[in-house]
């Protein structure tokens, strides 16, 4: 497993990015499956960043690890806020746009497009785990 210890800003998006992508560069991952965790790792990252320690700042620690049955297992921990975005309602998609409430889009997208997404709030920290398949 190897881990990214990181400020948690979004102006550090383009390391995280980096990271993730170091590590998945040896699977060749379909275009498809690594746009899906890019786009995953992007939203969650963003999240810690806007909301874990508002209005202050703190860490994020990024684990990405694989799995012998093919599985990515990419796990984001910080020390902000308890918050499990799981327990939020999916919005509905099918309002209007302009009828919806603001929010949850991202997550949503998140556990459409992840296998599995779980949460854990152990010894002060937010543990967010996403796991994909990789597709032979």
């Amino acid at each position: 497993m190897e881990k990214l210890s990181i400020k948690a800003k979004t102006e550090n998006l383009d390391s995280v990015t980096e990271f993730i992508e170091s590590q998945l560069a040896p699977l060749d991952l379909p275009m498809r499956t690594q746009m899906q965790i890019n786009l995953a790792v992007e939203e969650l990252f963003v999240n810690i960043s806007y909301y874990a320690y508002a209005p202050g700042e703190g860490m994020a620690v990024i684990a990405v690890s694989l799995t012998d049955d093919r599985r990515i297992i990419i796990t984001f921990m910080d020390s902000g806020k308890p918050f499990n975005p799981l327990e939020k309602d999916d919005p509905d998609i099918s309002t209007p746009l302009e009828d919806r409430r603001i929010g949850g889009l991202g997550i949503l997208m998140v556990k459409k497009s992840m296998d599995n997404v779980s949460y854990a709030y152990r010894d002060g920290q937010n543990i967010l785990t996403i796991e994909k398949r990789i597709e032979d």
